[in-house]
């Protein structure tokens, strides 16, 4: 079954020593899951500052420059994992290194067709 693991977190300025640590960590978790053979895709989003939120109201397009509500922690990435159960993707996602300073939430994924 495929679960989205979206990595939520406070958006911080980081050094580029911090950075690079970050990254580092990130391609270890990438590593593992290709060590478990786990099929998975994976982006980090751009600042929220970047962000656009669109809805159509009475037929027409309204958009907001931002995420959609006010909160302290921003969506920064998700990875979509192709796991045995539920119980594998919790585990793999307490794995993602954003779970250690923010929140990994995890969904199973509808796959139409």
């Amino acid at each position: 079954m495929k679960y989205i693991a979206l990595i939520y977190g406070a958006e911080v300025q980081q050094t580029p020593e911090e950075q690079q640590a970050e990254m580092a960590a990130y391609d270890a978790f990438g590593n593992a899951l290709l060590e478990r053979n786990i099929v998975h895709e994976g982006e980090a989003l751009h600042p929220i500052a970047t962000a656009t939120t669109v809805r159509v109201r009475d037929g027409k397009i309204v958009t907001t420059d931002g995420p959609f509500a006010e909160t302290k922690e921003i969506l920064g990435g998700y990875y979509v994992m192709d796991c045995k159960d539920l119980d594998e993707a919790i585990e793999l996602a307490a794995l993602i290194p954003g779970a250690q300073n923010g929140s990994v939430e995890v969904r199973p994924l509808v796959v139409f067709g």
